[in-house]
């Protein structure tokens, strides 16, 4: 819990909220348990964690930086909210868990949220945060990860021998009539299907996706694009291409073939696979089925 007092002079016509409030309301015990109310606090939040982020923001610069790749078509003799402060404020809104533009009505008056953002008075409502996402291009889309690209590059001092780019796609439920939903019968529920492509602990892309597609949905040109702009700075790297069964695609691994990219993809089971490993699986059973415990040949 994070507390801010504000040492602005009130006017000498207007007292001050403190002065308004009694320090303290006591309330029946509860056995020798004393219980009081205490209006000392001044400005509490329990978004405090927003002030480490916003350390970390400062030493990368990665909100300044995404700000930079965005269109903001608005006249800047009427601008109120810099774009730098507005990407500031949804980023970290969403990183306290508040990744609803409707929170920000709220939160644009939360002292904690606008110290973290630079601002010393009442941040954007949320109408003007959707304008500003409306008018983030496919372009600026592609760009704003480059930008991440950029940042992976810059944590490492020498090029390593070797990086896994592990793909995977996961759920994100809908409650509501958003648009492009639809119902996936692997999840049971109706949901988005978005692509994440880590190396390591490194976020490189989240790329939204309807869950009507499959696994592998534009994973080739993301792969494509991804393996073209690290071989700009580490030409002599090993770069290995992970995923499950969903990303097993010939075209897809014919290119990794033709361009020197080793891949690590899961087969789904069929009859084929199944006679190929009919033989090894005979003789690790009997070490199966007296232990229960798994054995690899």
């Amino acid at each position: 819990m994070l507390w801010f007092q504000d040492l602005t002079p009130s006017p000498l016509n207007q007292q001050p909220l403190s002065k308004m409030l009694p320090e303290k309301l006591t309330f029946s015990p509860l056995s020798r348990r004393q219980i009081e109310a205490d209006f000392s606090g001044g400005h509490i939040t329990s978004d405090a964690g927003l002030l480490l982020l916003r350390e970390v923001d400062k030493q990368h610069r990665l909100t300044q930086r995404l700000a930079s790749v965005l269109n903001d078509s608005r006249n800047p003799v009427l601008v109120r909210h810099k774009l730098e402060t507005m990407t500031r404020q949804r980023v970290f809104g969403v990183a306290a868990g508040y990744e609803d533009l409707n929170d920000h009505e709220a939160l644009r008056f939360d002292q904690a949220l606008q110290t973290a953002v630079g601002k010393e008075r009442d941040l954007a409502g949320k109408s003007t945060l959707c304008r500003m996402e409306q008018q983030v291009t496919r372009q600026s889309v592609v760009k704003a990860h480059e930008l991440l690209w950029q940042h992976f590059i810059e944590q490492h001092e020498t090029p390593p021998k070797e990086i896994v780019l592990d793909f995977d796609g996961t759920d994100i439920p809908v409650h509501g009539d958003q648009p492009g939903k639809f119902f996936n019968a692997y999840y049971d529920h109706h949901c988005y299907f978005p692509l994440y492509v880590f190396c390591g602990r490194h976020l490189l892309v989240s790329y939204l996706r309807t869950s009507s597609r499959s696994d592998s949905r534009h994973s080739w040109a993301i792969l494509a694009l991804l393996v073209k702009f690290i071989r700009q700075y580490w030409p002599d790297t090993r770069i290995v291409f992970r995923g499950d069964s969903g990303f097993y695609r010939p075209r897809l691994l014919s290119w990794c073939d033709r361009n020197n990219v080793d891949y690590l993809v899961g087969i789904s089971k069929n009859s084929r696979l199944l006679k190929d490993v009919e033989a090894p699986s005979r003789l690790v059973r009997p070490l199966c089925q007296g232990s229960w415990n798994p054995t690899r040949c």
